[in-house]
């Protein structure tokens, strides 16, 4: 696939998972379309879970700037829709009225819808009015509540920070700082935290730590002395353990299947795509590359069958329809994070992520025989 072909092939892609629950969120139809029956002990959560995390991963490609043509006019009606979203989420009146301040869970969705505020202020902070930014504060402040644990919970409280500022809001620096502070004690080495203070096996560095870390220094680095030093470190460590989630892609599209909340299928990937955004990749690692490595994962798993059921609403497992591989706190909305993987489609067709020849892939390259540089650790 040359780079027009995989950006269309991303965009088609994006758009069927989003636009079930972007079309019923703006109808202010979520909560009685979005599928409850799995886990649906879980389902006070569901909606919120689907419409922050699909917002977190789109929010990039609302925000592009110089699109034309039919791709412009997509990008325009689900701006819209987002911010019609917004709005059904957070009116007291809305029937799709969201719990931001329950027991637990809603903090972390409440992080990833600031996330998204953060990765798209024109579009969608800008793009709200007065009255529904008052909303989305006010939601969002609900969720300072919720204590979170002593994991990387820490930075969804953080984010909620960040959006506020970003916003214009009274915020709280004490969260943020403890969160930077917390994950310095737990850097393990070679690009990668911990999720306490022992290791584990699993994607949440992608998922959550270093995406959040990153995005949260960036936002404070101004008005922090102390967060504006971590910045570079933290940075260089980000494009470390993009390398290392592009080496793990094999040839075929494939990727080690491990940890909790694998049900998240190519979200997994969200720091390798934050890193090619934010033109953070490493040297070894050009842009054509990573967009072909990240376009087979999702071929991979979009060739699956049984990943949209019937209505087009995403189903738990990763090579399709596979409840068994979902932790209890999994439900149909929590399945929404996959759209983390699409965050390059914030750079414009022009930029050499796209514009360039394909090139294959680290492991692609090493079994076809290509003698390549040795790996080492950062």
């Amino acid at each position: 696939m040359n780079g027009n072909e995989s950006r269309t092939f991303w965009i088609q892609t994006m758009t069927a998972i989003a636009r079930p629950v972007l079309e019923t969120l703006s109808r202010r139809q979520l909560y009685r379309s979005l599928p409850m029956e799995f886990h649906s002990e879980r389902k006070e959560f569901a909606c919120l879970e689907a419409f922050g995390r699909t917002l977190c991963g789109i929010a990039p490609w609302l925000e592009c700037d110089g699109l034309s043509g039919e791709e412009e006019a997509l990008r325009k009606h689900f701006c819209e829709m987002a911010l019609q979203g917004l709005d059904a989420a957070t009116d007291p009146n809305s029937p799709d009225y969201m719990l931001f301040d329950g027991d637990g869970q809603p903090l972390v969705d409440a992080a990833f819808l600031a996330h998204g505020l953060i990765r798209a202020p024109k579009a969608l902070i800008g793009g709200m009015s007065d009255k529904v930014l008052r909303q989305v504060a006010d939601a969002l402040r609900s969720s300072r509540k919720i204590t979170p644990p002593h994991c990387n919970w820490l930075f969804f409280s953080a984010m909620v920070e960040a959006a506020l500022y970003r916003m214009g809001e009274e915020y709280d620096l004490t969260r943020v700082t403890l969160a930077a502070r917390t994950f310095e004690s737990w850097y393990l080495g070679d690009g990668v935290y911990g999720d306490g203070p022992e290791f584990h096996w699993d994607y949440y560095n992608s998922f959550v730590i270093q995406p959040m870390y990153v995005d949260i220094l960036r936002t404070f680095a101004p008005i922090s002395r102390e967060l504006a030093q971590l910045l570079k470190p933290v940075q260089q460590r980000a494009a470390r353990y993009a390398a290392i989630l592009e080496r793990m892609i094999a040839p075929d599209g494939t990727y080690p299947i491990i940890g909790r909340s694998i049900c998240y299928r190519f979200g997994a990937f969200q720091q390798l795509s934050q890193a090619a955004l934010e033109h953070m990749l490493p040297a070894e690692l050009s842009p054509a590359q990573v967009r072909c490595a990240l376009t087979a994962v999702i071929q991979r798993v979009m060739a699956c069958k049984g990943i949209l059921d019937e209505n087009g609403w995403l189903t738990p497992g990763v090579g399709g329809c596979q409840p068994g591989l979902a932790e209890h706190y999994i439900n149909r909305g929590s399945l929404y994070l996959c759209c983390f993987v699409f965050l390059a489609l914030g750079l414009s067709p022009e930029d050499a992520f796209w514009a360039t020849s394909a090139e294959p892939w680290t492991s692609v390259k090493i079994w076809q025989g290509t003698d390549l540089p040795a790996d080492h650790a950062l």
